[in-house]
């Protein structure tokens, strides 16, 4: 098999093991490789977050919106969620609702939750991306790496 055909064997077959990819593919989607959590901790309180949201484990202040919001970041997941997921969550959080009971997180069919998008950094996406991801625990998995 000549050079040209290997390489372009290789392109077809990683096209095909990449069918998910692109705009719509979380694997696409990368934090800078500086991301910190303990930047994303301290952003999560100085934005807001915390006077929402818990995060399972973390002594953080008490959230204090009134109706509360059911929502605890963190914990026991059955598989791990994507930087993508989490990012999307902050940035368009009606994009996909969390599974509770819709009454106790929407308004007129939309997240109570505000989208981030224009208040918060890319920095401080990534670093809140890292800090959340070192919270969730998938069973049997070992810890994730956030640091990249």
């Amino acid at each position: 098999m000549t050079y040209g055909a290997k390489l372009l064997l290789a392109g077809v077959l990683l096209g095909a093991a990449g069918c998910n990819h692109g705009r719509y593919a979380a694997a696409d989607f990368h934090l800078p490789p500086d991301a910190n959590a303990g930047r994303g901790r301290a952003a999560f309180v100085a934005l807001g977050c915390s006077s929402c949201h818990r995060v399972s484990g973390v002594d953080l202040p008490a959230p204090t919106v009134q109706p509360p919001v059911p929502v605890v970041l963190g914990g026991e997941v059955a598989h791990r969620l994507s930087d993508a997921y989490l990012a999307t969550s902050m940035m368009h959080p009606s994009y996909e609702l969390a599974p509770y009971p819709r009454a106790e997180i929407t308004v007129n069919g939309q997240s109570r939750m505000p989208p981030y998008a224009d208040r918060m950094t890319v920095r401080q996406m990534g670093d809140i991306v890292a800090f959340l991801q070192e919270h969730y625990a998938v069973p049997g998995d070992p810890p994730i790496d956030v640091t990249h």
